[in-house]
């Protein structure tokens, strides 16, 4: 039975931010396509179905951040504005109702109509989800990207960490950078890039500013290069004074990357992601991102 729940019409505009999870392995990415199933596209129709014709104009979303084709999200973050009234928890089910389940959505509430998902976001968190083994893992296909590693090697993590300090602070990250990006800089801040190893799984935690497009992937791309002895952790300095993408390693696999968590200021009340339901240990991003319990003052 699809839920309804009373809801009732106003003049005046409402703005609803909602937290939306999803596995992004069977869309084209988060943002519209005229001819590619996206989750942009999914959530859209399910808004216009749930409220059943009262707007007279298409609701159009607005995320934190466009997600490539197959990547995922724990904490996505976006806002529509309505006319429609509605209790934050029905718009919680009856979205949920009209979405596959392969998206869902957390949590809803009004917000002031100064709030936006992308503008008012201070930083954004990823991980990266990295297998490395002699032979896939079948129960984690597209949940993490692959590199085959003989039995007997490993990867140089000591070597990934030196390198990945290189990059803490501003910089000018060109070499990680798409040639499609539309950042009007490639300066950015980042300001944690950790590395957890599990065995043949090893996780990958970076909190930023802002990314640029492409931007995890090409710094996971060139830390695999250090970790299996191709470059050295110095590579990465030699990198970012190049400012030269083709410098650096090919793009990595989007199936291993997730958006974590996106941080605003506590005013706006934004709640925390949930982490304890991924192919991601929840111990390690509670303890990677202790700042996603929002509220953090800036």
């Amino acid at each position: 039975m699809i839920f309804q729940a009373p809801q009732t019409i106003s003049n005046e505009l409402k703005r609803i931010a909602i937290g939306i999870q999803y596995d992004g392995s069977s869309f084209s990415g988060w943002q519209s396509q005229v001819t590619h199933r996206t989750v942009q596209d999914h959530i859209e129709s399910a808004i216009t179905h749930f409220i059943g014709g009262f707007e007279e104009q298409t609701v159009r979303l607005t995320a934190a951040g466009r997600t490539d084709s197959g990547v995922h999200a724990l904490g996505q973050v976006a806002h529509f504005d309505t006319v429609v009234e509605r209790p934050d928890w029905s718009w919680v089910r009856g979205l949920n109702n009209f979405l596959p389940s392969s998206i869902s959505i957390q949590w809803a509430k009004q917000v002031p109509l100064e709030f936006d998902a992308r503008f008012s976001a201070f930083e954004r968190s990823y991980v990266y989800f990295l297998l490395t083994s002699p032979v896939k893992i079948s129960l984690l296909h597209q949940k993490a990207g692959y590199h085959m590693l003989p039995p007997s090697q490993t990867l140089k993590l000591d070597e990934m960490r030196k390198a990945s300090q290189y990059l803490i602070g501003e910089h000018d990250f060109s070499c990680f950078r798409s040639s499609e990006c539309q950042s009007k800089t490639p300066i950015k801040t980042i300001y944690q890039l950790d590395i957890v190893d599990e065995g043949p799984k090893v996780f990958l935690f970076l909190r930023a500013n802002a990314f640029l497009h492409h931007m995890v992937r090409n710094i996971v791309g060139s830390l695999l290069h250090v970790g299996i002895g191709k470059q050295t952790a110095e590579w990465f300095s030699e990198l970012l004074l190049n400012k030269d993408r083709a410098f650096a390693a090919p793009t990595f696999s989007a199936d291993g990357l997730y958006l974590a968590n996106v941080g605003y200021p506590s005013h706006f009340g934004i709640p925390s992601p949930s982490f304890e339901h991924s192919a991601i240990p929840a111990a390690y991003l509670h303890q990677a991102f202790p700042q996603a319990k929002q509220g953090v003052e800036i």
